[in-house]
């Protein structure tokens, strides 16, 4: 057994950098952590996790093929682990940006169960925002 601690990073494909960018940064609270514009990569710092960005223009998004659509996506969605999880909070902070997550629900995640909302970003990546667990 490998001795996994966690999600290093994720990559998404992006057509529209400056929307992902408003919306990871802005909405979320990512900060950008590194840009490697020769190749077309943004790193953004998610906790203890990095979400890179790669511009389907770029060379390295040049490698992957057509660009990101409704019909060619092979991720379902990706969770952010948040805390504290306050929904009137969350939901109004989104609202501020003309985001509406779906219903509040208990989902089970790596730290068992607890609650979870479920949003879209610009390009259509499903992300789920989960609180921590109930004890």
């Amino acid at each position: 057994m490998l001795p996994i601690q966690g999600i290093d990073h994720l990559v998404l494909r992006i057509s529209d950098t400056d929307a992902m960018l408003a919306f990871y940064c802005d909405v979320l609270g990512c900060t950008v952590e590194k840009r490697q514009e020769e190749i077309g990569l943004i790193q953004l710092r998610a906790g203890r996790s990095l979400i890179d960005l790669v511009p389907v223009a770029g060379q390295l998004g040049q490698r992957g093929g057509a660009a990101p659509s409704r019909e060619g996506r092979n991720l379902d969605h990706f969770c952010l682990r948040l805390e504290p999880f306050d929904e009137v909070a969350i939901r109004r902070h989104l609202a501020t940006h003309g985001i509406e997550a779906g219903e509040l629900m208990q989902r089970y995640g790596a730290e068992g169960t607890g609650p979870s909302l479920y949003l879209e970003d610009p390009e259509g990546n499903t992300v789920e925002l989960k609180g921590p667990p109930a004890i």
